[in-house]
Parts: C-alpha cells; structure tokens; sequence
C-alpha cells in the first residue's frame, strides 16, 4: 500500500536510511573478512607463533627427561637443565602474549578456553620435572606427561581462525597434519633415547614404539596426498631422501627384533644421528610449507584489505554523495513542489477571487494578463506546471465568460425591467386620464384598483432592475417626510387595509434615498402581509434612535424559528450575489442590496406576538428635520410632473412629494402630509380624519354664494393634483343620503339644498375639474417635449 501522508522529506530519508543500511551491511561483509584478517595476524602473532618454539623446546625436553630416566648422568643432567630453562622462557613469552589483551578480543571463547588449558598443562611442568629428578615416574610416565602437554598445544591449532579461504584453510589443516607427523616422530626419539640410555627396551616400551610407527606411517601417507602439488612433491622427497630411509631402516629393525625385553637392535649414536636428521628435514619442509602457506595468503589478504577499500571507503564516498545529491535533488524538487503549491494557493486565494471581483465590478479582464504563464523547468514537474498554466488559464477565462454571460443576462434583465418599466408609467398615465375623466365612483375605485396593481407592477420591474445593478427610476432631489416615505410604501403591497402607519415625527428623509428606503420598506412590509393571517395587521412605527432613524414593522404571523432568522439575517447582512436558485428568496436579495447602498441596517427578530419584526436603522446622515407638506390648487403648480421631467423640483423651487394616485404634490407652505389627504378610495392607513367637512359658505338668502371655482376648490377637499375628491354622496341632498354613506356625519346640522343650488355647484364643480384636467394636461405635454418619450423617460423618476 502506498503512503499517502508522508511528505517528500520523509521519503527521501526513508530512501537514504535504507541506502546507509544496505551499504553498512555489504560494509560489514567486507570489513568482517578485514577484522578476520587482522584477527588471524592478531592469534598467529599472539598465541600460534609463541606456541611452536614452546612445542619444539617441550620435544626435546620429554626425550632428554625419558633419557636422564634411562641413565642418570652429569652430562644428561645439565642439557636437561638447560632444555628446561629453554621450555620455561618459551613458556613464560607464550603465556604473556596469549593471555593478552588483544588475543583476547580476537580469539573466540573456544579459543580462550584451549588457551586456558594449555596454560593449565603446562603449569603441570614443575610437577613433572620434580618426578623426573626424583625418580619418581618411569619412562613411559614421564613421555606420557610431556606428550599431554603438548597435546595441549595441537588442540590449540585446531580451534584458532584461519581466512575464509578454503585452499587457505585446506593448507593450513596439511600443516597442521606434518606437525603431527613430526610429533610422532619426536614421541618415537624420546622413547627410544629413553630404551638406549637403559640399555634395554620393555615390551611395554616396544608395544608403544610400534602404535607410533604405524601411526606415523599412517598419517605420512595421508598427507601426501592432501598436499599441494609443489608441497608434495618437497614432502616426497624429504619422505625418500637419506635421513628418512636411515630412520625407516632403524624403525624396522627395532619392530623385526625378536625379544621383546632386550637390548635395542640399534646404536644409540645411529638413532640419534637418524632421528635427528629426519627431524630437522621435516622441520625445515614445514617451515618451507609454512612460508608457501603466507606467500598465497597474501594475495588473499590483499583482496581483504582491497574489497574493505572499496567498500568501506568507496562505498562511503557513494553512499556520501547519494545522500548529497538526494538532499540537493529533493530540495529543488521541494522548492519546484513549493512554488507550485504557492501559484495554485494564490490562484485559488487571490487571483481568481480579484479576477472575479472586478468582473463583478464591471472592469475588463485580460486573460493573458491576469493568467501568466509559470515557469518550473522541463523535468515531470514542469510538465505538471505547464498543465498547471493551462488550468489556471481556462479556470480565468472560465471566469471571464462566466462573467460576461451574467453580464448578458443582467443585460436582460434590465431591459425586460425598462421595457416593463416604460409600459407600467405608460399605464399609469393612462389610468390617471381615465380617473380624471370617470364620474362614477365605483367605475373610479375600480380605476384606483388597477393603479394599486400598476403601481406593484411598476416594484416589480424595480427588482429587477436592482437585481441587475442598475439604479432604479425613481429619485428625489427634495427631503420627503418619513411619514410619506412610509405611506409610499404601503401604496405598493398588496392588502394594503391591513397595515397601520403609527406617527413618526417631523422627520424626513434625503431625497437621493426615498426610492430606495420606500422600495425597501415595501418588500418588508409585504412579507409582513405574506406570512401572517389575513385578519391580523401589520403595524409600523418608527422613533429616533442615537444613530439615526429606527423603523419597525411589526406582524402577527407564525413567525419563524432561530435558524430561519439566522440564515435570513445572514442573508441580508452578507450581501452576496443572487443566485437563480434562489428565486424564492428575491425579496431578501433586494433588501440586502437596497440596504447595502445606502449603509441601512436591516435586522429580523422574533415578534413578541409571536409574529416577526423587521428593524430598519436609516443612518443619521439620511435623516433631516423636514417640516409637513401642505396642498397647493393646481393653479400654483408650474413644474412639471416627475415622470415626465425626471426630477422633483420645479421652477420655483418646489418640493414634490409622495401622494396617492401617482401625482405630485408641491409644498408652499408648512402644513399637513401630501398623503394624509389622500383618496380614500385607497385605503391607505394614514392618520385618518374624522373631521367633517365645512359646509359651503350661503348667503342671507340661504343660497350658495357666488363664489369663484378657485374658491371652491380651494374649499373642498382635493388631490394632490389639485383635483376635487369624489365623496360618496357628498353632493347629494340629506334627505336623500344613506344612512351608511361616507360623506353622513351625525353631527352636522348642514340644512338641506334646494335643486337649483345643487345644479349650479355642480356646474362649478364641472367646470371647475376640466379646467384642472386641462391644466394638467398642458403641464405634462410641456414636461413631455423637454424631457423626451414616456418610453425612455421610464427609467427616471417616479410616479
């Protein structure tokens, strides 16, 4: 299974780890063969070089001991003493070195422990020697003795090193095998010196002297033929020279004798000139053999010391510059990785998040620009960056059509909101035509209906045109009352009877933000209407607060839980881009941009009515102390309508407000609200009055005066176009009125009119109301040659 969370690093070291691990245990095959090397020089050197002049001078002591036994004598005894103090000198050097330090780490614990026992042996010498002086041993005893010892010392060849070569070692154990040889033959020239110095030989004596002929013919034999060719050959003829044959001819004529308790067969001076002279020549042979043996070691020691250099010392430097050249590959490989990660990292981060903020602005991105290509080499990783430029490349132009195609939707949006726009105001002047013209009051507030449907139409094109970007129709340039702003926006909802507008003070709101703040207060308002019952009504108020101006509007619905206020809260406050899945949430996208643009705060929280509250927070710098509007006849208004001239100020300086019926009202003087006074017809929830209107100024006669149609205008109530409101029954005689009718009060002891009376108010009131239509025709037809077609005027001011 393949790591997937180690990093690059980690690998890397895993990958020198095992290189080091790998090269230190070739290392260690080759340095072992060098350690065993020195090892077998440290053992040859220490404990078998100190050994074979001890196992030599033993010889001769054994055969000079069974002599002095044979036949005592002053001149036996001191070559004795002198071969003694020969064995004590060698045994003392082979002790000092072999219990050493160095042997000691070199050797293996068998090999310390047959050290230990050749020591042991020959600490038995003092012994030995004491029984030899004191007669206390016989011949065979004491060669037994001096053999056991020695004995010792062969055991000891047997378990030190040797090379890892198997010629080597195979050489070895044939030496070893002639110095056995050669300690048979000693063992049969200290028996048989023994037998001459006493004159005689046992049968005893005889028995053994046979046992080491036969053994030493035997081994003679076998080794011969485990030699090598050019040892064979030297060992062949030491075996055939004159020394040999002597000592053959000596040792066969002491097995032929007859008696077997007698005198030798042999001279004393022919055995000992025969045996010492094989001796010495199969010495010598060893010897020879010996310096062979090292002559083609060395070479095998050279190969050692040769297979450690490389790879100890070679391996070392590859295994150096491995790590070397690791280290430096993955460190650019990390940096490549690195720099890769950091130009993904910034793509994701900041570059695509800028490149698709200033689209979202507006600005032109240029691909080749905003998506440099990177530069990271040719190797695999390069490749992996060249795709890498290719992503972020696509990625940028992805996000640049992507752009472009919202942009071309918006596009689409705003014309399908102009288009609609322009109709809508193009059907609101309509309407108004026909409402000025219609006499009937149920006709009329059937007109008023379809305006109230208009002017929604006319939001709804608003949000789309908000949704697009673009700046909706209607402004003000003049500070409107906060109480207008909010009767404004209840014109524009659906059941509007349902909604109450507490007072809000003599406070206004800067013109540059009514469209907005009535768009705004709109959606509010009719999500209020929405998500509560039918019969229950939504309430607004609004007071001062430290930081501007706070509206709330208030339903008393079902309300919403924590989570959905939350998301709708968050959704305000993050204004984030709407999304076409979003659909069923327009209206939270259009608060939250409408809030947005001018810095409004917009909260919902749980009503304690169960219901839900929007709390609107208009920031001090939109408040202004605005003084109440009043009604002016027509006859004062000069300007011109806003939807024509797109603003809202007149010649005079003028300030239109908000009023029912889509016209203008303008302020001359301090008075009461433009929408107070609004049609009834409407029912908009404004401060209502009860007041009753004044009856018609009579003369002494009882008759209506003769008064002007200014004066009666200016008498009756009217709109704010200047136009008279249409009262149920208001102009009919008492005695004919409903009891239920709108213009009945119980109060009013207005006497009643005769027909002639009633015939000439209403020829004033006709006359009266062409002139206003007149008027205002005149107004909007000038307006409209300065300004240019409804069409294209749809896209400025409001109704």
């Amino acid at each position: 299974m393949r790591s997937r969370t180690t990093n690059l690093r980690t690998k890397v070291v895993a990958l020198l780890a095992s290189l080091i691990a790998l090269w230190a245990f070739a290392a260690w095959v080759t340095v072992r063969d060098g350690v065993n090397l020195l090892g077998v020089q440290a053992v040859d050197s220490r404990i078998v070089g100190p050994s074979e002049p001890l196992l030599l001078e033993l010889q001769v002591e054994r055969r000079l001991s069974t002599a002095q036994l044979g036949a005592a004598g002053q001149d036996r005894e001191e070559v004795l003493a002198a071969s003694r103090t020969k064995v004590d000198a060698a045994a003392a050097k082979f002790k000092s070195t072999a219990r050493s330090w160095v042997a000691g780490v070199v050797s293996s614990a068998e090999a310390q422990r047959t050290v230990n026992t050749a020591i042991s042996a020959l600490d038995t010498l003092p012994a030995t020697r004491q029984s030899v002086d004191s007669r206390g041993l016989d011949r065979a005893s004491a060669a037994q003795a001096y053999t056991n010892v020695i004995d010792s010392l062969f055991k000891l060849y047997d378990v030190v090193g040797g090379l890892d070569d198997a010629d080597i070692e195979a050489d070895t154990r044939a030496l070893i095998e002639l110095y056995r040889i050669r300690e048979l033959m000693s063992q049969e020239d200290a028996l048989l010196s023994g037998a001459l110095a006493a004159g005689r030989i046992t049968a005893t004596e005889n028995v053994q002297f046979t046992e080491l002929v036969a053994a030493q013919r035997f081994l003679t034999n076998r080794a011969s033929g485990q030699l090598r060719a050019s040892e064979r050959t030297q060992f062949d003829q030491v075996i055939a020279g004159p020394s040999f044959t002597t000592l053959r001819e000596l040792e066969d004529r002491i097995l032929t004798s007859e008696r077997a308790s007698s005198k030798p067969p042999v001279k004393t001076q022919d055995w000992n000139a025969g045996a010492e002279s094989a001796l010495t020549e199969l010495q010598n042979m060893v010897l020879d053999a010996g310096d062979a043996l090292v002559d083609r070691a060395a070479p095998v020691a050279v190969w050692v010391v040769l297979r450690l250099v490389l790879a100890a010392g070679l391996g070392l430097l590859a295994v150096i510059a491995s790590i070397v050249v690791s280290v430096t590959t993955a460190r650019a490989l990390v940096a490549q990785l690195q720099r890769l990660r950091a130009a993904a990292y910034q793509l994701a981060d900041e570059r695509l998040p800028g490149v698709v903020e200033r689209l979202g602005h507006g600005e032109k991105v240029d691909v080749a620009a905003e998506a440099p290509p990177l530069d990271f080499g040719d190797d695999e990783i390069g490749q992996v960056g060249q795709a890498f430029n290719r992503v972020q490349e696509t990625a940028i132009r992805t996000a640049v059509e992507q752009a472009e195609l919202r942009r071309a939707v918006r596009d689409v949006f705003l014309s399908l909101a102009r288009r609609t726009q322009a109709l809508v105001h193009r059907q609101l002047r309509l309407l108004d035509e026909m409402e000025r013209r219609e006499e009937e009051a149920e006709e009329l507030e059937n007109l008023f209906r379809v305006d109230h449907l208009a002017v929604r139409m006319q939001r709804n094109a608003e949000n789309l045109m908000v949704l697009s970007g673009a700046a909706p129709g209607r402004a003000w340039r003049r500070d409107v009352p906060m109480i207008d702003v909010a009767r404004g926006a209840v014109q524009e909802v659906e059941n509007y009877q349902r909604v109450t507008v507490m007072p809000l003070g003599s406070v206004g709101l800067a013109g540059r933000a009514v469209g907005d703040v009535i768009h705004l207060l709109a959606e509010l308002i009719e999500n209020a209407l929405s998500f509560s019952p039918p019969e229950t009504e939504v309430h607004i108020r609004g007071q001062a607060v430290a930081r501007g101006f706070a509206i709330e509007i208030e339903d008393r619905g079902l309300g919403m839980d924590d989570e959905d206020l939350a998301a709708a809260n968050e959704q305000i406050g993050s204004n984030r881009e709407f999304e076409l899945a979003n659909a069923n949430k327009l209206g939270l996208f259009v608060v939250s941009l409408l809030a947005a643009k001018h810095r409004l705060g917009v909260h919902l929280k749980a009503s304690p009515y169960g219901g839900t509250t929007a709390v609107v927070l208009i920031p001090t710098e939109l408040i202004t102390n605005a003084a109440p509007l009043t009604i002016v006849p027509i006859r004062t208004q000069q300007a011109a309508t806003p939807a024509a001239s797109g603003g809202d100020e007149d010649q005079n300086g003028r300030q239109p407000v908000l009023a029912s019926g889509g016209h203008v009202a303008v302020v001359d003087a301090p008075s009461q609200s433009a929408l107070t006074s609004a049609t009834p017809s409407l029912g908009v929830p404004a401060v209502h009055h009860n007041a009753p209107h004044p009856p018609a100024p009579t003369d002494a006669t009882g008759e209506a005066s003769s008064h002007s149609a200014q004066d009666l205008h200016a008498q009756e109530p009217q709109t704010p176009g200047g136009l008279p409101v249409r009262v149920r029954q208001r102009s009919i005689a008492p005695q004919l009125r409903d009891s239920s009718g709108p213009g009945e009060d119980s109060g009013d002891s207005e006497p009643a009119r005769s027909p002639d009376r009633v015939r000439r108010m209403m020829t004033l009131y006709q006359k009266g109301s062409q002139r206003g239509r007149a008027d205002a025709e005149r107004l909007d037809d000038g307006d409209a040659g300065s300004a240019g077609a409804d069409d294209s005027a749809a896209t400025g001011t409001d109704r």
